[in-house]
This record gives structure tokens, C-alpha cells and sequence, in this order.
């Protein structure tokens, strides 16, 4: 009995649950109906049309093919897994997985946007920082008040060269005689932190440097942008920044390969700035369409962004004038100071600059050079290296000017020691200050008998300088601050030699247009073209100083070299040995020079670097029939 009522239960639970979903999908296909008559009606009404049916709508060949039944499951698992990592492929490290994360691009910074300006250089992480709006905009007032100005100096310069071309030869200026002959006149009187100059070490602007060279004991530091600085653009605007830090007292340098720390000390020297001279011009940034002049753009970075903390420091703008070559580019940069200062909001004469005394031209017009930045100077430099090049290419075409071997046109004899005289007397009659040139040996390691000879020749140049009256001298390395220190700490115990006027002194045209003696010979040829093809392969990689020999090599030694091979060539000289020097001598010596230069740097070096660019510039420099002004300048256009 209890079974037939459990069978009556179960048959009639089994028949419920078959009418349930009997039921279940009636509804469903009474609803799937309902919803196509829905949207036929829809379509109808509206006109739009019937949607194109999807390829998930219709089954696949695959999905027809996937295994039915238990196994389904099973099966799908397996696909699924095998999708995501097939077994022959090796398990991924940590390191994998997390450089496989995505992550946010760095965006660079946009560029600034000032009416006219335009920045053709790449913006890395902080050139913003120095490329703000303002300083943009303060740029574009010097192009467009002074580019014109410029231009007219440069053809000037142009057509003065093809009067030296033609015969004539320099000389002190007639109609500029009554300010040489006006014996009242000084310049403003020198800041209290520039009195004291005996010893300052140059260098490019590089983080590194910079803070190196403030700690290095020296009095002051010149922060180079010209001749010991490869004008990339990375080079020029990371130098700005490091400017900037130095006055934001944010400075710092961390090694990458030793993690070795560098901080700025205590008591810094005092900072001058060289921007370039006139004659180049920064290509990255336009203003109407024209290139801006280098030297206002490295003048107007560094002033804009920093003068007023120099002045709250208690230092000031300080700057040093390369180049120049007559009294009207003086005048020129005086007017800038002028326009500078008024736009910033900062007195008149608080520019200090020095100018560097390194071309033929500007020997002859020391006063007026003065004269013309009366109430923004502070002294003269006797730039020699320049100054020697300056000589050859004035005088490129005089076939009676050319001179000995680079080794033998020395300081103290012939033009340079006149020159030198000349502008001890010119400075000190003024109030100004005379400062001595480079020497440019560097410590030699692992020899000390050779370092010791480096030593001993700047002992000795600085005490030439000391006896001539110079008031404080340059180096080009940090070991070298102590030598210079030790000899004008001994032979010049007060601050400064102002004082000291050599009123005996009496230079002539003749005695700065008298030619060094010597010889000239096959080894100082060949020691031309090493010295001037790896530093031009070296400037093409973005370096401006850089040891060649034992001695610091800059833009100035390498103009030196090519110069003489060019007059060399020009003239056919003879060398000692009876050679000859032809355009098919230089040749040959060229490619044999090669060759060392590639068993003493190595081949992986040579082959890595940019020495075929160098040496085709340095053969065509050296063997075109115009003499090229600089060779910076077709030299850009291989690192713009």
C-alpha cells in the first residue's frame, strides 16, 4: 500500500515538473514572438533598417565541433588554459612581469608659446624651467632691438678683412686719438668681490664642472659657453639650468657610475659668464623667423633667470666679452647692458664685464674698448691662444707674416709680449684690472717627471705674468689653482697690481706686428693636423675641452692649427728637412696621421667616433682657397 502511494507521488511529481517546463517555454517562445512583432512594428514606423545580423548570432564551425556531454566542461577547462600559456612556453621571472605592466607615458613639456619665438630643439624634462614665457619673450626684445646692429658689425668686420686681404695692415685708429690722449677718464669703480682675482680656473658649464670648479679654491670661476663648450643643445640649455640651481641653491651632481656625491662648499667662487661672441648664432630658436645671436642668447638666459639672487647674494652679473674686435661691437654690448638692466628693473652699472683682448684688431683699441663700457667694466684678459690665431688670419694673405711652429710663438717675446705690455699699461692708467692667460697644461698621470715639467712651465708662466703686472691669471684644471695661488700669494701679497702703472711702457704699430722667430717643421705639421682633427671629432660629440697631449685643447688651439696648415699650404713653406708643404703633402700626411691617431686612442674608439666628419671639415678648412673665419661655424651645421 505504501509503495503504491509513493509510485502514484513520484509519477505525479514527474508529470508537475514536465508541465512546469512545458509551461517555462511556452512563455519564452510566447515572448521571443512578442519581441520580433515588437520590432517589426518598430522598423515599420520609423524606417530604419533591419539590423545585419552578427557573426555570434550564427554557430561556427568551431562551436558546431566543441565536444558535447560530460566531458564539455573538461574539455573547454583544457582550451581555456591552453589559450593562456602553452605548455611549451617557459614560466615569465618577476622581473618579466612587471616590465610587461603598462605604464603612464612621460609626457615632455610643451613648448612655451610666445608670439615669434619658436624653439626648434627638442624640450628634454627641465628646459622649461629656463624657456618660461618671460625670459622667451625677453629674449625676442634683444634679437629684434639689436640683431640689426649686429648684422652691420659683421659686414663691418667682413670689410675690414678685405682690406687686410688687399695689403694694409692694422693699426691704432686716428679719429678715435682724442679719447687714447684724454688722460682724465676711468672706469666705475671695481665691485668689492672682483678685487681679489689672482687665480681663476675656466671650464665648461657642465654640472659636474661647475661645482668642481667653485670648490676648487679659486677666486673665480669662469662658467664657459664659447670656446670650451660644444654648442649643443642640450649642452646649452642644461648649462642654463645648472646656472639657475647655483642660484637657487639647489646644486648637486650624484656620479651615475661611482654614486660619488658632489656638493657645492662653503665659500664658492665668484661666477663670471662667457657667452659666445657675435659671429655665432643659436639655430634652435627663432625669433620671426630669424636664428637669435648666440651671445644674447647665453647673455639673456643667465641674466634674466639669475641676476637678481647674484645681487641678493651679494655678488653681481659678472660677464666676460669674447671676440671682439673694434670699439663699435663694445659699444654694442654696452647698449645691451643698458637695455638689459632697465628691463629687469635693475641699476645701471651693475653689469660687470671683462673683455677678453684675443684678436689682432682689438690690440689696437684697447682704450677705447674701455672707454666705450666705461661704467660696465672691470678689466682686460689677455686671451694669447686666440690671439695667435687672430694674427694668422688677419694676416692670412701677407706671405711675410707666417709664423714658426705653434710651440715657438710663446709669451714675452715678439708681438705677444708687446701685446702683453701694452695692455698692463692700457688697464691699470684706467682703474681697470689686467688678468693673465691660459696656461694650458694639465696634471700628467702616472709620470711624474712629466707632470712635474707641466708644473714647473706654469710656475713659471705665472711669474712672467706677476713681474708684467697682471693682477691675477687663468688655469684650465683644479690641481693647478694651488700652483698659480703659491706664486702670486709670494710675489703679489697685496690684492691687486692696479696701482702699479708702467708709464715707461711705450708699444708701437711695429712692435704688435712684430713675427715670432723660429723654425718650422715637419713635426709641428703633423702635430697641427692630430691636434686639430680629435678636437673637432671630440667638439662633434659634444665635448669643448679636452685633453690632447698633456695639454687642455679648446675651440682657440684647434683655430691655431688648421690656421697654420692653411698658410703653410698657401705659401708652399719649407720645413726643416727641405719638405715642402702641397696640397698632395697634406694629404698624405693626413692619412698617415690617421693611422696613429687610431693605434693611440684605439680602434674601437676611432671606429665608434665621428672621425671621418672631422677629418673631411679639417681637409676642407685647410685646402679651400678662401681662408674660413671660424671653423666653428660650418662645424655646427654638423650638430644642429
Amino acid at each position: 500500500m505504501a509503495t503504491t502511494t509513493r509510485r502514484k507521488r513520484s509519477k505525479k511529481t514527474a508529470a508537475e515538473k514536465s508541465a512546469k517546463r512545458a509551461g517555462k517555454a511556452a512563455v519564452r517562445k510566447s515572448a521571443k514572438k512578442l519581441a520580433k512583432k515588437t520590432a517589426k512594428n518598430t522598423t515599420k514606423r520609423t524606417g530604419a533598417k533591419k539590423p545585419a545580423r552578427t557573426r555570434t548570432s550564427r554557430k561556427s564551425a568551431a562551436a558546431k565541433s566543441r565536444p558535447k556531454g560530460p566531458k564539455a566542461a573538461t574539455a573547454r577547462r583544457h582550451i581555456r588554459t591552453s589559450a593562456r600559456r602553452p605548455k611549451t612556453a617557459p614560466p615569465r621571472s618577476a622581473r618579466a612581469r612587471v616590465a610587461a605592466r603598462s605604464r603612464p607615458v612621460k609626457r615632455l613639456p610643451a613648448a612655451p608659446r610666445v608670439e615669434g619665438v619658436a624653439i626648434k630643439g627638442k624640450l628634454g624634462p627641465r628646459y622649461t624651467e629656463v624657456l618660461t614665457p618671460g625670459a622667451l619673450r625677453f629674449l625676442a626684445d634683444l634679437h629684434r632691438e639689436f640683431e640689426a646692429a649686429r648684422e652691420r658689425l659683421l659686414a663691418a668686420r667682413a670689410e675690414q678683412q678685405a682690406r687686410y686681404d688687399e695689403g694694409e695692415l692694422p693699426d691704432f685708429r686716428p679719429g678715435t686719438r682724442v679719447i687714447r690722449d684724454d688722460a682724465d677718464w676711468r672706469v666705475a669703480p671695481i665691485p668689492e668681490d672682483l678685487l681679489d682675482r689672482r687665480v681663476e680656473i675656466t671650464g665648461p658649464v657642465d654640472r659636474k664642472m661647475i661645482i668642481n670648479a667653485l670648490n676648487s679654491g679659486a677666486n673665480v670661476f669662469m662658467a664657459d659657453f664659447e670656446d670650451a663648450n660644444s654648442p649643443t643643445w642640450s649642452n646649452n640649455i642644461e648649462g642654463q639650468i645648472n646656472l639657475r640651481d647655483r642660484w637657487a641653491g639647489k646644486i648637486g651632481f650624484t656620479d651615475p657610475e661611482t654614486r660619488k656625491t658632489y656638493r657645492l662648499g662653503a665659500t664658492p667662487a665668484v661666477l663670471i659668464v662667457r657667452p659666445r661672441g657675435w659671429h655665432l648664432v643659436e639655430e634652435h630658436l627663432t625669433v620671426d623667423g630669424e636664428p637669435i645671436s648666440g651671445a644674447l642668447f647665453d647673455f639673456g638666459l643667465a641674466f634674466f633667470h639669475s641676476a637678481k639672487a647674484q645681487i641678493a647674494a651679494g655678488t653681481g652679473p659678472y660677464f666676460y666679452l669674447p671676440k671682439l674686435e673694434t670699439h663699435e661691437e663694445a659699444r654694442l654690448w654696452n647698449e645691451v647692458f643698458v637695455f638689459a638692466q632697465e628691463r629687469r628693473g635693475i641699476a645701471n652699472g651693475t653689469i660687470r664685464a671683462t673683455v677678453l683682448i684675443e684678436t689682432l684688431p682689438a690690440a689696437f683699441e684697447m682704450e677705447e674698448i674701455l672707454y666705450e663700457l666705461r661704467d660696465h667694466i672691470a678689466g682686460l684678459n689677455a686671451g694669447r691662444w686666440d690671439y695667435i690665431f687672430s694674427f694668422i688670419k688677419k694676416l692670412a694673405k701677407h706671405k711675410d707674416c707666417i709664423l714658426p711652429d705653434r710651440s715657438q710663438v710663446v709669451m714675452g717675446e715678439a708681438f705677444l709680449g708687446s701685446y702683453a705690455a701694452l695692455l698692463v699699461k692700457t688697464c691699470h692708467s684706467r682703474g681697470a684690472f689686467a688678468m693673465g692667460g691660459m696656461a694650458a697644461q694639465i696634471p700628467v698621470k702616472n709620470d711624474p717627471a712629466a707632470n712635474d715639467a707641466a708644473f714647473a712651465k706654469v710656475r713659471a708662466d705665472k711669474e712672467r705674468e706677476v713681474r708684467d703686472g697682471y693682477d691675477g691669471t687663468w688655469v684650465a684644471h683644479p690641481d693647478l689653482v694651488p700652483v698659480a695661488r703659491e706664486v702670486f700669494d709670494r710675489m703679489m701679497p697685496e690684492k691687486n697690481q692696479i696701482t702699479r702703472v708702467r708709464q715707461h711702457v711705450r708699444v708701437l704699430r711695429e712692435d704688435l706686428l712684430q713675427i715670432h722667430t723660429g723654425t718650422k717643421t715637419e713635426e709641428g705639421f703633423r702635430l697641427n693636423i692630430r691636434v686639430g682633427v680629435q678636437y673637432i671629432e671630440a667638439w662633434l660629440r659634444g665635448r669643448g675641452a679636452v685633453p690632447i697631449y698633456n695639454l687642455m685643447e679648446d675651440a682657440a688651439t684647434a683655430e691655431i692649427s688648421r690656421a697654420q696648415i692653411w698658410q703653410w699650404i698657401r705659401y708652399e713653406a719649407e720645413l726643416d728637412g727641405g719638405i715642402v708643404v702641397t696640397p698632395k703633402y697634406f694629404e698624405r700626411a693626413l692619412d698617415e696621421e690617421m693611422e696613429r691617431v687610431k693605434d693611440e686612442v684605439g680602434a674601437d674608439a676611432y671606429a665608434g667616433g665621428r672621425f671621418p666628419e672631422a677629418i673631411a671639415l679639417f681637409r676642407d678648412i685647410s685646402l679651400a682657397p678662401e681662408f674660413v673665419d671660424f671653423l666653428t661655424i660650418p662645424a655646427y651645421r654638423l650638430i644642429v
